[in-house]
Formats: structure tokens, sequence, C-alpha cells
């Protein structure tokens, strides 16, 4: 059975480019009926963030990337924290030094240094000398009595050259003598990433070890490691990374200001804050911004379309098809389809996904996307009742494509404002009811016409408005724009006649009445 795994560090909230290489995992494994295993890599405690795991479990079950096994799921191989491990890496490093794979190092960090120094000064490669390494109890003993510490260096090979055959990149080969001898276990015993991830990879029989591209340069130590321990090797699959908007340089969340010089990253960043200030969420340029998964689910996207998205940026079906459903992409999903070259981010290439999938869903759904951000903007009350989830489907009908991404809803917040707290465009107020010859006394003759209105549905209100116009001799340009600004005190919005079906028929009448009065 094949099985993969993501490994992602709780260090800070879950990349774009992480999530990819999840996704991709995830897609291999269900569509060869295999596992996809979710192991945390906290081997680093310096850095890690315990309050940062919750987004990123959070992040990877919003997008449907479900795991077989690891936290909060369980399984025959846990536990799925690194952090838990210990026993089994310091075994391993004790086989490795039993084995003459690995030596304990008493070189300071000044002493390492002086080398590299010097070898830069002679114009030649660094390879360190292994002048404190001791390999016998005495060599031990006698360094540790100048109150020197021991870290354990891998005794990496000084010659040949490693081949191995990458299911997206080919033939590969590292010489040997460009390792350096690289540290396994700290001075003060705990292990690092490379011995971590070999043996739990090992533990968790993982067939396919899917990752981005900068790990191919940590293969070489992590094979040796893997050989030295009598292991069967992995099939390694190493993805392009997610490049910058425009570019092949690899996307990073610190470097915003510079992505802000394409509009379309702007455009999309300042959308997403838009939403977040109406719905009182803090935000921070580091935590939202559309390089990290939480804008999109904040600002409230589709988890399909981010899904679709993010499946394209390396990885291709053909030259034409570009819209999948999940089911659809777990069919056709291949590595030997996965591309050699860095994917850049497109934020409009992302809303177009996200608008074609937004279309698709029926009112109902759509609804439910949007009332989460009417309730956080108290807007409607929480829980919502069944009369406002009726309202609110009725409006994700009218609206259409106007709802982009669910936090859209707020540009409609004047159908769920009281109607003697509606605020209005004073520009939009007096150039279409102020100031407009006969638009007050027009406005006030309709409202009696309305008020006699009994079926008060989009079709009715537009043959009444078009029976007025007609009688008073006037064009409907004359009426409809003071009409809707009374309504929604806004010049533009949702077609007229479903406004005033959505707000009914007593508001309707209100609200004229209110901007009557205000003349």
């Amino acid at each position: 059975m094949f099985r993969t795994r993501f490994a992602p560090s709780p260090t800070g909230y879950l990349h774009i480019g992480g999530v990819r290489t999840a996704l991709f995992c995830w897609l291999f494994a269900r569509r060869n009926q295999g596992k996809f295993i979710l192991r945390i890599d906290d081997t680093d405690q310096e850095r890690n963030v315990e309050e940062a795991l919750a987004p990123i479990l959070a992040g990877l079950r919003w997008l449907g990337i479900d795991w077989d096994e690891g936290p909060d799921v369980g399984g025959p191989h846990g536990p799925y924290y690194q952090s838990q491990r210990s026993a089994l890496y310091q075994a391993a490093v004790d086989e490795l030094l039993r084995r003459n794979m690995a030596y304990r190092d008493y070189a300071t960090t000044d002493e390492i240094q002086a080398e590299r120094d010097a070898a830069v000064g002679e114009k030649r490669d660094f390879v360190y000398s292994r002048r404190w390494m001791a390999e016998t109890p005495d060599a031990q003993r006698r360094f540790e009595a100048e109150g020197r510490a021991a870290v354990v260096r891998l005794k990496m090979p000084r010659a040949g050259t490693l081949v191995l055959e990458d299911l997206i990149r080919g033939r590969v080969e590292f010489a040997w003598a460009r390792e350096q001898d690289h540290v396994i276990q700290r001075a003060d015993g705990s292990c690092l990433y490379h011995l971590a991830s070999v043996v739990d990879d090992r533990a968790m029989e993982i067939t396919h070890v899917i990752r981005a591209e900068e790990h191919l340069s940590n293969t070489p130590r992590q094979v040796f490691i893997a050989q030295s321990l009598g292991y069967e090797l992995p099939q390694y699959a190493h993805l392009p990374f997610v490049a910058e908007p425009g570019s092949k340089v690899k996307l990073s969340k610190r470097k915003l200001d510079k992505y802000f010089k394409n509009r379309d990253f702007a455009s999309l960043v300042e959308h997403g804050r838009s939403i977040a200030r109406r719905i009182g969420l803090e935000t921070s340029p580091e935590e939202f911004n559309p390089v990290v998964v939480d804008f999109y689910r904040e600002v409230g996207f589709l988890p399909e379309a981010i899904v679709n998205y993010l499946a394209l940026l390396g990885w291709s079906l053909d030259d034409k098809t570009e819209h999948f459903h999940r089911r659809e992409l777990i069919e056709h999903f291949s590595l030997d389809r996965v591309n050699k070259a860095p994917a850049s981010f497109d934020a409009v290439k992302l809303q177009s996904f996200q608008d074609r999938h937004m279309q698709e869903l029926p009112p109902e759904r759509k609804a439910a996307m949007v009332i989460p951000f009417l309730e956080r903007a108290g807007l409607i009350p929480a829980p919502a009742t069944a009369a406002d989830r009726a309202r609110v489907e009725a409006l994700a009908v009218a609206a259409g494509d106007r709802i982009k991404v669910a936090g859209d809803v707020l540009e409609f917040a004047d159908f769920f404002t009281p109607d003697d707290e509606l605020s209005y465009d004073e520009k939009a107020f007096d150039k279409r009811i102020r100031h407009s010859a006969g638009a007050v006394e027009l406005l006030g003759r309709f409202r009696a016409t309305l008020a006699e209105v009994e079926l008060f549905d989009a079709g009715t209100l537009e043959r009444s408005l078009h029976a007025f116009v007609e009688a008073e001799g006037v064009p409907i340009g004359q009426i409809i724009h003071a009409l809707r600004v009374a309504v929604t005190g806004k010049g533009v919005g949702l077609g007229m006649f479903d406004t005033l079906a959505l707000l009914g028929k007593s508001r309707s009448l209100r609200r004229i009445d209110r901007a009557l009065g205000r003349v």
C-alpha cells in the first residue's frame, strides 16, 4: 500500500506552498487507495509555537485534506509528534555510532568557523578536518576533561556519487565530496530534523516522500542515514515551488511590500482586509495575506476553489482542462504530470476559480456561507433565525455573481440595517432626490402606488412602476434612481425590483418616508 506523509513544523501559519505539498501528497494517496499521514515536525523546540498548530490543523480540515493517521486521529504508528519520539531517535544515533557511520565531535563553533574561513582564504571547498572527532572512550574523556561538549555528526563519504531516480525530476546525482558531516544530535541530546525524518519515515512505513524541491539538497544526508541503518529507501518526488506573482522566485509571506507592486495581488489583499475590518477581525500583514491559508478562510473563499487552483500550480491533466471538482482531481492525479518548473501565484486566476465554483453553489449553500459574516458584523442575530436564513437565501439569489467571496455579502449591509439607521451617500442623495427636478413629488406619488400593491414580488413591482411612469408621462430614469437612493442609501446596487421585494412592503415604505423627510 502506498503511504505518503506531510510533516509541517508548528512555527507559523499554513503557507500556500505547504498546502500545495500536502494536497499533492493527499491526492497521490487517495488516487492509489493509499494512506495519508500527518506528522508534526516539532524537533526545534526554540522555534515551535504551540498555538500555531491549531490553525494548521484547522486549515487542512477546511480544505478537506483529511489524514488517515496523525494528531486527533491516532493510528498504529504513533505518537505523531516528533517531540514525543526521542527514544527512537536516540536508538538510531547509537546504532550509527556503533556502525561507525557517525561520530562524536567536540569542536567549538569558533573552531569550525576558523576552518571554514581558512578554506575560503585558500579558495577551496570546505571539508571538516575531523580534528576534534572522538571515536574511542579515551578520546571522549580527553575532550571532556577540557570542558568540551559533543555533538554527533554523520561520517559522510568523501568520494563517489549518489544517484537517485526522482519521480518528478528523473535522474539526479550528488557528489559525496560536497556533503558536510552534518550534525544529527545537538550537545543537549536533542536530535535534528534530518535524522528524525528518516527514522519516522521508516517507522511509519512511508513509501513515497513527496515534498518541496528545497528539500532536494537534504536528500543525500537522509539517504546516507537510511542506508547506514539498513533501511529500504522510499521513493522521492520533489515538487516545484510556488513562485512569487509573475516570477520564478519562491513565494514568501515576508515579502508583501514587494508583492504589492503587483496590482492584482494588492487588490486581493485590500479586498480581504476590507472584509476583515467590517467583521472586526484583528489582522496583521504577517498573518493575514494571500500567502497564508487563513486569509482565504476568513474572507470567505470556497475550499473547493482553493484546491482546484493549487492543484494546477505545478500539475496539469492536459493543455485545456482547468475546472476540477475534488473527485475529478483524485481520479486524474499522477506524479508523472507534475512539472519541474515553478508556477507563479496568479491572483486573477485564483479569483476566476473562486468565481466559477461560487456560481455553481445552490442558494442554500451560498446562504450558509455568508450568514457567519452577517452575524459577525452584527447585522443579524447569532444564531440566525429561520426568517433571517430565508432572507439571506433570497439575497444570495438576487445578488448572483456579485457575491464572489462570502464576505462580499457585507456590501449589501443596507438590507439588514434598521430602517431608521440607514446611512446615505450624500452625493447620490443630492443628485437623485434633493436637487433632481420633480423627484420628490414623483417619489411621494409612487410611494402611494406601492402602498396599494398586494403581491410584493419583483415581477409585480416592475409592472407597477412601468404603469406608473406611463401614467405620469415621465421616463423611468426620473423615478428609479431616486427610488434606489431612498430605499438603499446608495446610487448603485441590485436590481431595483429585487431590492424592493427583499426589503418587503413595510420596510420599503418606511425608507421612502424617511428619505422624503430628509428633504
